[in-house]
This record gives C-alpha cells, structure tokens and sequence, in this order.
C-alpha cells in the first residue's frame, strides 16, 4: 500500500495542470518503453508492441498489442479524465484596488467556491509562442513552481452572517491577489511580463496562454496510522494513476488493450479531447487498420470489447450520512467502489457488474458498490460517452473520496492499490 500511494502523490505532485499531468504519463510511458506514435501519421504496429499517442497535449492513449488480434478477442479500454474543477486565468487579466493587483479568472468545472480561499496557489499550464509558421504557434509547458496567489477571505468582524454559509461571485470575491502595488503603478500586460521573464523569452513573443490556478499545497498523508490521504487532484489522477499502473503491468496475450486519458470531463467531454469526441473511436480504427483488419473486423472487435470508465466515487462522510443510501454505499479504506446508476449517469449494467465482481473476486481485490440516494441526481462519469460512441460493453469504478470538487481532497491510503489491481486484473485477464 504504501508504495503504491507514495508514488501516486509524486504524480499528484507533477500534474499541476492537464498538460502537465499528460506530459508526466508520457514521460511514465517512455521509460517503461512505449514507442511514440504521430496522432495524424502513418503507424506501424508489430505484435507484442507498446505505443503511446499525444492528442493535441491534454489527452494521451497508451496501448499494447497481443500477440495476435483477432476480432473476438476485442478492445479493453480502460479511461479516466486529466481535468479537475479550478480557475482559468484570463487574457489581460489585471485588475487594481486598494493598493493590490488582482487576477481575472474564469471558473472551471463545478468546483467548491470557498475552498480556495486563503490557500497558497500557483499556476500553470501552456503558453504558445511566435513560430515560423503562423499556421503553426510554438506550445511550451509552464509552470510558476512556486505560490505566488492567494484569495483571502473577509473578516468575520466584517460579515457576521458567513459561517451561515456565504454566495461567492467569481467575478468579484474569487480573483486572487498577486502583489501590493504603488499609485503610479502600470498594470498593462504585467502578467504577460512575469510569465515571460520565468519563460526566458519576450512578452511580445507570447501569443496566448492556457494557464490554470493550482493549489500548491503538497499531497500529505493523515491520521494516526497515516492511513488517509489529503491532497489536491485527487479527482481524477487517482484513476489515471491506475490506468497507468494497468497498462505498464502484465497484459493478455491476445487483443489490444487501450488507456485513454481524456480531457474535459468537468465540463461535459464535448470537445476534440473529450470522451464525447471521435478522437478515441479514429485511434481504435487506426490501430485495427494497422493490424489488417477489415472494417467488418474492425466493428466486430469494438463490439468484442469492454469499456472501464475510471473515475472517483462518493465516499460515505461520516458527518452527513443521511445524504447517502446506507444501503449502497462505500467506506475510506475498504476497496475500489463499482458506480451503478439506472438512469445512466455511469455507464454499468448487470454484465458490467459481473465482470467487475468476478475479476475482484478471482484476484482477492477489495470493492463494495455506491449508489446516490433516490431523489438525489448526483455526477456523471465519462463511460457513458464514450461507451455509446464505441457500442462496448461497460463499467464505472473509483476510488471513493470525501470533499469531491474541493481545493483538497481526501481519500483512504489503502484503495488506490486496490484500484491498481483492479485495472491490472482487467488488462491481464485471458
């Protein structure tokens, strides 16, 4: 256990934005000796290999090729998301007031407005920059490293009512402070200055920027017996993390086994990195046409195949258990959770739930089962896009976390190995 979670916090640590936690799963993918394929060229695929794609910096796929492929021996795709609710910076975002500058952003994903305040935060992301080509902007990966935000709250003395629960408005109350500045100060592309001056390059070079607000505060293990972790990001990189940990492990030695990590899930995946694009369904046909197969052959492996949608799940918080189902719901510390839904937020049904259970099962993982309360909605996952999109069979797991969408997180220590293994055992079961 402590291994496993040791190094999830490392990747926690690393992915401080999605292109960031992209790079470091490409940079995890090299080393255990995937081969780099161009997302718009001409692939060559061998049996036994392992490739990884770069799809336009914010979604990667990573897959291995048994060693034979034929259309009854299908895709096992397991795929989580690299997005997490936070603020955007915007472009020409400086604001001044009393004696302070202060950041424009733009709120990202359903995010806990109020735990954000008066924390230490960074920010990162990429910057594009002049190229040769204007059709073609060089994109460099940036990050501050070190906090240099805050946004602090109102004194108590100055609203007696906020402990009854206070609205924020993004565009007023959350824009963090940066510096004190003086009268005859010039605000007018001070930001751009900075992040120029950090990159090494002229303000004038910089064309655009994609940078988030981070929370730079480090994953930390808690409790007596260390056995809870506190960090940020936890939704979602607790299942990338596992989707790598499954893809490097052992594999089955027929079909082909595919770990997407998709971008923009917190806010619908409806865009060319999302899991409602075709982006995953072009990369699945590329590799079938690689390998020989026939369109016919191609359809009938995806419809072979099986879809396991990777993201957190409600944990049971031990202070507001009357919102929960006591029936369905699942514990910090005691196992992966299978997400069932009959509306269809996640993407399991009663196959899904036997392949799931029978894998726990055979390889003694730890798991128990969530549902929301009736009458209560609750999330959706990712697997339902992208299952619909592929027609595969499905599943929605997670680790179960509490302060789900908040600055910081928490999860039991424990369940990110039997998360592992679970995307392991799926990945390695003939």
């Amino acid at each position: 256990m402590q291994q496993s979670v040791q190094a999830l916090m490392a990747y926690l640590s690393r992915s401080v934005s999605p292109y960031h936690g992209i790079k470091e799963t490409l940079r995890i993918l090299e080393e255990e000796g995937f081969t780099p394929l161009p997302l718009n060229g001409d692939w060559a695929l061998a049996p036994g290999g392992k490739y990884s794609v770069d799809c336009r910096g914010t979604m990667a796929v990573a897959f291995t090729v048994g060693q034979r492929f034929l259309p009854e021996d299908g895709f096992r795709i397991a795929a989580n998301h690299m997005d997490w609710p936070c603020f955007y910076i915007k472009p020409a975002p400086e604001q001044v007031a009393a004696g302070c500058l202060k950041l424009s952003v733009e709120p990202y994903g359903g995010l806990i407005h109020n735990t954000w305040m008066d924390r230490p935060l960074s920010c990162a992301g990429m910057v594009t920059l002049k190229g040769e080509k204007a059709m073609e902007p060089e994109r460099r990966l940036f990050d501050f490293g070190k906090p240099l935000f805050t946004i602090p709250n109102l004194a108590i003395h100055m609203n007696r009512e906020v402990n009854k629960g206070v609205a924020l408005d993004p565009a007023k109350d959350l824009l963090p402070l940066c510096a004190t500045v003086e009268e005859e100060f010039n605000k007018d592309g001070f930001f751009v200055k900075k992040v120029a001056q950090a990159m090494g390059v002229n303000p004038e070079d910089i064309l655009s920027f994609d940078l988030v607000l981070y929370n730079a505060e480090a994953p930390q293990l808690i409790g007596f017996e260390e056995e809870l972790l506190s960090a940020p990001r936890l939704d979602n990189l607790t299942s990338a993390f596992a989707c790598l940990a499954g893809i490097t492990g052992p594999q089955r030695q027929a079909g082909v086994n595919i770990a997407a990590f998709f971008d923009h899930e917190e806010i619908g995946s409806q865009t060319k990195t999302g899991a409602d694009s075709d982006t995953l369904t072009f990369i699945t046909e590329k590799i079938a046409c690689a390998l020989g197969l026939s369109r016919a052959g191609y359809l009938n492996a995806l419809l072979s195949g099986f879809l396991l949608s990777c993201d957190v799940a409600h944990a049971l918080h031990p202070n507001k258990m009357e919102m929960y189902d006591s029936g369905v719901c699942a514990l910090l510390n005691k196992g992966v959770t299978l997400k069932l839904n009959y509306s269809q937020k996640y993407a399991t049904d009663a196959v899904g739930v036997g392949v799931v259970e029978g894998l726990c099962k055979q390889r003694g993982i730890p798991y128990q089962r969530f549902m929301n309360k009736a009458g209560s909605p609750g999330g959706g996952t990712l697997g339902k896009f992208a299952a619909s999109s592929l027609s595969m069979r499905s599943a929605d797991i997670g680790v179960p976390i509490l302060a789900m969408h908040s600055a910081r997180e928490l999860m039991g220590a424990k369940d990110q190995q039997s998360m592992n293994d679970l995307v392991s055992a799926f990945f390695s079961e003939e």
